[in-house]
């Protein structure tokens, strides 16, 4: 299966993305890169409370939203910035955007359950925890890790 071209954010020409949401545990369901087909080849868990968040992947920082894209700052792990449009689909995420390198990506984001109760976000000069429900994502310059509590 091919993933056809970018559309915009929610398919309706000339709207905006919508921001990411203040509290969520996200599992990857798919990706494509570079318009390639979907598909996943590991486990992916992004966290999100307020501002922060930690990707499984093995970064982490802040979200901010300019109306219209979400740039995910990359404070801890892997460098960088993406930036991406998000929309939804039913229960789904559905996030297209450029990495760094200038490379292209889709990915479609699943809510994980038990993302109520507790959450937080931890800093230190070299890692980052998030933590929504009972879902924890560590990240430092080495990788980044998922528990679920």
């Amino acid at each position: 299966m091919t993933v056809p071209e970018p559309e915009p954010a929610d398919g309706i020409p000339g709207r905006p993305g919508v921001p990411v949401p203040e509290h969520g545990a996200w599992l990857r369901r798919g990706i494509s890169r570079n318009g390639g087909p979907l598909h996943e080849d590991r486990e992916v868990v992004w966290l999100q409370t307020g501002p922060y968040y930690a990707d499984s992947r093995g970064f982490a920082g802040t979200t901010s939203f300019d109306g219209s894209q979400v740039r995910f700052h990359h404070v801890t792990g892997e460098p960088g910035e993406d930036t991406g449009t998000f929309r939804w689909e039913g229960a789904n995420l559905v996030e297209r955007g450029t990495n760094p390198d200038g490379s292209t990506f889709l990915e479609i984001w699943t809510p994980l359950p038990d993302a109520e109760g507790a959450t937080g976000s931890w800093s230190g000069p070299d890692h980052h925890v998030v933590r929504v429900g009972r879902h924890v994502v560590h990240v430092d310059a080495r990788a980044g890790t998922y528990w679920r509590l």
